[in-house]
This record gives C-alpha cells, sequence and structure tokens, in this order.
C-alpha cells in the first residue's frame, strides 16, 4: 500500500478513514456545512481510499485502455449537522465488485454518525490491476459499518 500522500488518510483494517476539518467555506449564513459540501467530502474518502491503496487516477487514464469513474447511485441519510471548525473523520470501505460495478460504503462521523452513503460507481469493467489491487480490501459481507 502506498503512503506517498501524508494527508490522504490510513487504513484500519480494510476502512480507510479520512480526517476532514470544516472550514468557513464549507458553511451557509447559519454556520452549518452546506449540504452539497457532504458529497465533496466523501469524494476526497473514495479518491484517498485509492491513492493510499496504491491506484491512481492519472495511472487509470493514461493506461492503454483508460479508466474513469461514474457515480450513478448514492442514497443519503443526513442525521446530524456538522459546523465550522468541526473536526470529521471520512469513513470509506469498497465492499464488492459486480461486473463494472463497485459497491463503496462511507459515513462522515463527528461524535457520532452525521451522514451516511452508499453508492455505485459504473463506468465499464474494471482492469485487472484495480482489481488486484483492490482485492484485499473487498468483503463479501452487506456492511461495512
Amino acid at each position: 500500500m502506498s503512503d506517498d500522500a501524508p494527508n490522504a488518510g490510513r487504513f484500519e483494517g480494510r476502512i480507510h478513514h479520512l480526517p476532514v476539518r470544516v472550514y468557513y467555506e464549507d458553511t451557509d449564513f447559519s454556520g452549518i456545512v452546506y449540504h452539497a459540501n457532504y458529497l465533496r467530502y466523501f469524494e476526497r474518502g473514495r479518491s484517498d481510499f485509492l491513492r493510499v491503496a496504491g491506484i491512481h487516477h492519472n495511472e487509470l487514464a493514461a493506461a492503454a485502455d483508460p479508466t474513469a469513474f461514474a457515480v450513478n447511485k448514492m442514497e443519503l441519510e443526513f442525521l446530524r449537522s456538522a459546523r465550522i471548525d468541526d473536526a470529521l473523520l471520512v469513513k470509506t470501505a469498497f465492499e464488492t465488485m459486480r461486473g463494472p460495478r463497485i459497491f463503496i460504503a462511507q459515513t462522515i462521523e463527528k461524535a457520532g454518525e452525521i451522514c451516511c452513503i452508499n453508492l455505485t460507481g459504473r463506468a465499464k469493467k474494471p482492469p485487472a490491476m484495480l482489481l488486484e489491487r483492490l482485492k484485499p480490501f473487498l468483503e463479501p459481507s452487506a456492511s461495512s459499518f
């Protein structure tokens, strides 16, 4: 596993942990995180999961048969609001792959859960390199959290 990005979080077992701080720019006029910004935190969690696992977007894009990711489904449940200066933890688990689909579970926590998401990305069948590098993180169980 690559650890070339010191701020890209860390793995605890199969689950990637990424600390995120809420800045003024993340909030609305009331000081609460604007709802769409949770999606940005989740994207950072997915990207840094791959980065720390040794999978880089630029490497996938530069391959002879380029690969990219596209999210085609998200389910969100907002449980609590985050506010300016809060320290959050984005947890990401790649659960399973079926054909071109990768099933990922993510949560954002701040002294408990703020938001949960399950998503499915569908671009094409993943290349063998991606499958091989993700293999240690995949588990056939339903949910990681």
